[in-house]
């Protein structure tokens, strides 16, 4: 994009999962350059799975940076080069990891979002997955992950939950406002 430069850019923490860099940045508005912590992040497919019966799946996880547990649909950062193929694949192991389900139906494809673009660039590839049924006994989360529950929600009651605040997570969240805003819930 015309008026984006990096000027400078100093790794202060690089890890399998995220980098931490303090840069400074050149931008349309500040020529001179401004100065950003950024972290960057692999991409991640986030999934919104529904049964055959119009429930949608949750998984409840132990989340350390806010010290509780949440309600979120599955999700998880892509592995390799963040190609369609590789995305959707992700999208298919995090529901077989997380919530031990497979897709029968259609998964489809909703978009992108940044999810919190004031520090990260990390960006969340949306998915519908249609028709979902219990896996094949390939419900193992990874090693970092402490899945407590999968819960299937009616969506009156999914509804109610993210009103009540009690669904938090911005991938969920996103998530539930694109299937919404494309007609693909009521």
């Amino acid at each position: 994009m015309s008026g984006w430069r990096e000027i400078r850019r100093e790794v202060l923490v690089d890890s399998p999962w995220l980098h931490v860099s303090r840069e400074i940045v050149a931008t349309p508005t500040r020529p001179e350059g401004v100065d950003w912590m950024v972290t960057r992040r692999k991409p991640a497919a986030v999934v919104a799975p529904r049964t055959p019966d119009g429930r949608y799946l949750l998984v409840r996880q132990e989340r350390v940076p806010v010290r509780r547990e949440l309600w979120e649909f599955p999700a998880g950062q892509v592995d390799g080069e963040p190609t369609p193929e590789n995305i959707v694949a992700t999208a298919h192991r995090e529901l077989a990891e997380e919530a031990g389900f497979r897709v029968t139906g259609e998964l489809i494809a909703l978009g992108t979002f940044y999810s919190s673009a004031g520090f990260t660039d990390e960006r969340s590839h949306l998915f519908l997955a249609t028709d979902v049924v219990p896996g094949a006994g390939d419900h193992r989360p990874d090693e970092a992950e402490a899945i407590v529950e999968c819960r299937a929600f009616t969506l009156d009651e999914l509804r109610d939950w993210i009103a009540r605040g009690e669904i938090c997570d911005a991938n969920t969240l996103a998530l539930f406002a694109r299937l919404a805003a494309g007609g693909h819930i009521p």
